[in-house]
């Protein structure tokens, strides 16, 4: 099975203010010659990890990463305004004009996957082929599986819903997004981060193939935790600010394009019905279900999205 490559340091770093709010952190990495990709991340909210370089071949790629409005090193932080879908869209965009780069390879996963659909489907002609993992549509149905009692999740992973669902008096439980949205906008400090650890928890703990309910999970550092939550609460609450399977709508303004999607059958974030219903509007990307999660370190999972990269670079190199 392929592995990531090895650890890899940007070759340049960019501050790139995209309004008068917002200013973005940016890096390359790789060849600067090379294939251009970008590196859409998940949540919304969860930023960059050093190990997102690492799915490309640094001597065919110029990898382009960035933390998106208000996650990671990108500024102001957890800032909710003008923090939308298409406001993130847009800043893919100028990413892509400041970089001058005419067209490049977009790679996304989970929350990341909605983005690389919403971003391609508007400019599909600055793209030359997606690499999509953890499918994600942004539909009600989705939002609804994993965040609310009647969802199905919670039957799958009791003892860590149990836990979510504790943070939350009886009485509110009816919308456990909106009683946690509540919280994660009170005017008490210790209250927004306690919500915040305990939404993280829920799911930074239900990535992995492998599940220890008692785990503390990816989200664990309390700044991730901030970032992740208020930024998932904000965009799930706005149904993502996509009008109603948009993004399966719009397929046809991308199957002429080279694609791939990876997704784990037991991953329990964005169920497998996503990725297949995907499949069944795209049937010229190429689905692989492997055994594995959501989380995009699970080697059966490393090893196609490696694979993918690797067959797209031999595409255009």
């Amino acid at each position: 099975m392929r592995e990531l490559y090895p650890e890899i340091e940007p070759y340049r770093t960019h501050r790139l203010a995209v309004d008068s709010i917002h200013t973005l952190h940016v890096e390359e990495c790789g060849n600067p010659a090379g294939l251009p990709v970008v590196f859409l991340h998940g949540g919304p909210g969860a930023g960059l990890s050093t190990y997102h370089r690492r799915f490309f071949n640094p001597a065919h790629y110029r990898i382009v990463l960035f933390d998106q409005r208000g996650a990671g090193r990108s500024t102001p932080f957890a800032e909710l305004t003008d923090n939308t879908t298409w406001h993130l869209v847009a800043d893919i965009e100028a990413i892509r004009e400041q970089l001058e780069i005419e067209r490049w390879v977009v790679f996304g996963g989970s929350w990341g996957s909605t983005l690389a659909l919403a971003y391609a489907q508007a400019h599909a002609e600055r793209v030359l082929g997606l690499v999509l993992r953890g499918i994600f549509l942004g539909r009600p149905q989705e939002l609804r599986w994993f965040n609310e009692l009647d969802g199905g999740a919670a039957q799958i992973f009791p003892e860590r819903w149990a836990r979510f669902l504790a943070f939350i008096p009886e009485v509110e439980r009816d919308s456990m997004l909106d009683a946690y949205w509540r919280r994660l906008t009170s005017d008490d400090e210790a209250t927004r981060l306690a919500a915040a650890r305990a939404w993280s928890a829920w799911e930074g703990g239900s990535t992995t193939l492998l599940h220890d309910p008692d785990a503390g999970g990816e989200f664990e550092d309390p700044h991730k935790a901030v970032s992740l939550a208020v930024m998932e609460a904000h965009y799930f609450r706005h149904n993502i600010f996509l009008e109603p399977g948009q993004l399966l709508r719009d397929i046809g303004r991308i199957r002429h394009l080279p694609a791939t999607i990876v997704h784990g059958r037991y991953d329990i974030i964005c169920p497998m019905k996503s990725a297949y219903d995907l499949s069944l509007a795209w049937p010229e990307a190429h689905l692989h279900v492997v055994l594995a999660g959501h989380s995009a370190a699970d080697p059966a999972i490393v090893d196609k999205l490696v694979a993918a990269a690797d067959q797209m670079a031999d595409r255009y190199c």
